[in-house]
């Protein structure tokens, strides 16, 4: 299906327009898509992300580091480690070399929850699965590219 018939609208000022357009929706759509994996084990997709951060630095890093590291740069490192705390997917220690910093390690459960998880990701790379190999490396760089441009 076109977007214009997905959201709904005639017609687009130029191409441009319609590739901002087309990039919101899709990244909604595909938002959509991924929550619904990570709702199935009660994690966001920011709490996922730093998981899979933090189990592969292999050794505790501290939230500066995984904040350098993740996705969504907007997002409050130190508040969604301390909701992975609580949850026990995640361990905080005083930072061996400066005591005034803290270092986040993933625990035992958050290993084994990403260990569960890995299930999924065929299923997430179906998500593209109707691009070919060729066509999925020719949106990475168009997407890199957009992100040169600002």
């Amino acid at each position: 299906m076109s977007l214009e018939k997905d959201i709904n609208q005639r017609a687009f000022r130029n191409d441009y327009q319609k590739s901002i357009v087309n990039l919101i929706y899709t990244y909604n759509w595909m938002n959509e898509k991924m929550n619904s994996f990570f709702d199935k084990e009660g994690v966001t997709a920011q709490q996922y992300n730093i998981l899979r951060i933090l189990r592969g630095a292999g050794t505790p890093i501290s939230t500066l580091q995984i904040r350098e590291r993740m996705l969504d740069k907007m997002s409050d490192t130190s508040r969604i480690v301390d909701r992975l705390v609580l949850k026990g997917l995640a361990k905080k220690s005083v930072c061996k070399n400066d005591k005034r910093l803290v270092d986040v390690s993933i625990s035992t459960k958050g290993k084994s929850l990403l260990e569960k998880m890995d299930k999924y990701d065929k299923d997430m790379d179906a998500i593209l699965g109707n691009l070919s190999e060729s066509e999925s490396k020719t949106l990475n760089n168009l997407l890199d590219k957009i992100r040169q441009s600002g």
